[in-house]
């Protein structure tokens, strides 16, 4: 699958997973769906069901953007499967993402850090960061 496709992928997956649980979710639920429109019937109601499903997780989730992260690679995956299968559903999937980058404000995440006074900021966004102090001596 050539990188346009597997980001195209990536960035639907952003805006489904970065919607859920707000108030453009019924409609970008509804953009997803039409990209699985043509696999059938059947193939549309369970991905349906499975974006029901995970947005709940989110909404019910103590920390929703740890649900959302998680959720986001099943969801590029997913997309990327669809892509493969039927690349004519690119421009589909490219719709659902232009429509919704005038809302970026909502799905994208911004963080500011500063460390004043020889301090030291260790900050990571959307993943897991560990840090270990050797002892000094």
């Amino acid at each position: 699958m050539d990188q346009e496709l597997v980001t195209l992928a990536e960035s639907g997956a952003a805006v489904v997973v970065g919607a859920m649980a707000t108030d453009l979710w019924r409609s970008v639920k509804d953009g997803a769906l039409a990209v699985f429109r043509r696999l059938g019937h059947d193939r549309q109601r369970t991905v349906a069901e499975q974006l029901e499903r995970n947005a709940e997780l989110v909404r019910d989730a103590d920390r929703p953007e740890e649900a959302r992260r998680a959720l986001f690679a099943f969801w590029a995956l997913e997309l990327a499967a669809v892509l493969r299968q039927e690349p004519d559903l690119a421009p589909e999937l490219t719709r659902l993402v232009t429509e919704f980058q005038g809302d970026r404000q909502r799905l994208e995440y911004t963080q500011n850090n500063t460390a004043h006074d020889h301090g030291t900021v260790y900050a990571v966004q959307h993943g897991d960061q560990r840090v270990v102090r050797s002892a000094e001596g």
